[in-house]
């Protein structure tokens, strides 16, 4: 359907950037975060995770749909990519393999390494064999908003087990717990454990992904980017670009997608340019990214 996601990662790496992957979460926030990095000329993605598509009402099949629509009519030139994010149901990531995701997160980070690596190498074998590419995580990521997870507890990834993780899952890029939170920091100081990131480099080859970076300060998610040698290369965006969205159509919570396509039509458009500013914003001045699509 779109760009292979490790090869995507791979480039940022060596050219010291990170490439965003973005929770568009409504289906009608798909158009404007492609519109964005076409207009920054920023490699993307665009995810959306299991609590995400239950949440908003919506599956993996018609989330798809809506992605090759926007890029067919939008005349998308630029890199791109679809991701399933976090999700634990199995039958999920075989839908979203069927429809066409480029690629797919299996989260078992809350069982216990030996199974946690007995899973995603399952999830490997099936998405493989369609050309599907793996994200998985090591450790755990706490979230505030519980809105893609359901851990509020956080166990940081231990570089010896993330270099034997990748080995043996053979995972294609890596989720690493090193101090991000899911959601909005609220009290809590973003906060990112920068040697920690170079002792998992140290151990493993495949690209490193970030969650919970909505709320971290520009400067301390570029020292995560540019750590010598590689930092992390994908970085997970979702809760900045529902909040301008949100904040635009003057609404406190959530809504369905049913619920958006009920919005006049000039109110949806001043939220998708609230979306469209979040995501260029992220793209220049915090993943460093605008201007590297070739």
């Amino acid at each position: 359907m779109g760009t292979g996601v490790r090869e995507m990662l791979l480039q940022a790496r060596e050219k010291g950037y990170a490439v965003g992957s973005f929770s568009a979460r409504y289906l009608t926030n798909i158009e404007p975060i492609l519109q964005a990095a076409q207009n920054q000329q920023s490699p993307v993605i665009v995810q959306v995770s299991q609590k995400e598509l239950k949440r908003y009402a919506s599956d993996c099949a018609t989330f798809a749909a809506q992605f090759r629509r926007c890029i067919g009519e939008l005349g998308f030139k630029v890199p791109a990519a679809l991701h399933l994010d976090h999700t634990k149901d199995l039958a999920i990531i075989g839908e979203a393999i069927a429809a066409g995701f480029d690629s797919v997160m299996i989260d078992a980070s809350e069982l216990p390494l030996e199974k946690n690596i007995s899973r995603v190498k399952e999830v490997v074998r099936l998405a493989h064999e369609r050309g599907v590419e793996v994200e998985a995580e090591l450790g755990k990521i706490s979230s505030n908003d519980l809105i893609e997870t359901d851990s509020s507890t956080q166990l940081y990834t231990d570089p010896e087990e993330a270099g034997r993780f990748v080995q043996e899952t053979g995972v294609d890029f890596l989720a690493v717990s090193v101090g991000t939170v899911h959601g909005a920091y609220g009290t809590r100081t973003p906060h990112i454990e920068l040697e920690r990131i170079r002792e998992i480099r140290g151990r493993v080859s495949a690209p490193l992904v970030l969650h919970g970076a909505s709320g971290v300060p520009a400067k301390l998610v570029q020292a995560a980017i540019t750590i010598d040698g590689g930092g992390v290369s994908k970085i997970n965006i979702a809760t900045d670009l529902e909040e301008a969205f949100l904040r635009a159509l003057k609404l406190e919570s959530s809504i369905t997608n049913a619920d958006v396509c009920k919005l006049p039509a000039k109110a949806l458009e001043m939220a998708h340019e609230a979306v469209a500013c979040v995501a260029a914003d992220k793209m220049e001045h915090y993943l460093l990214s605008s201007g590297k699509a070739v």
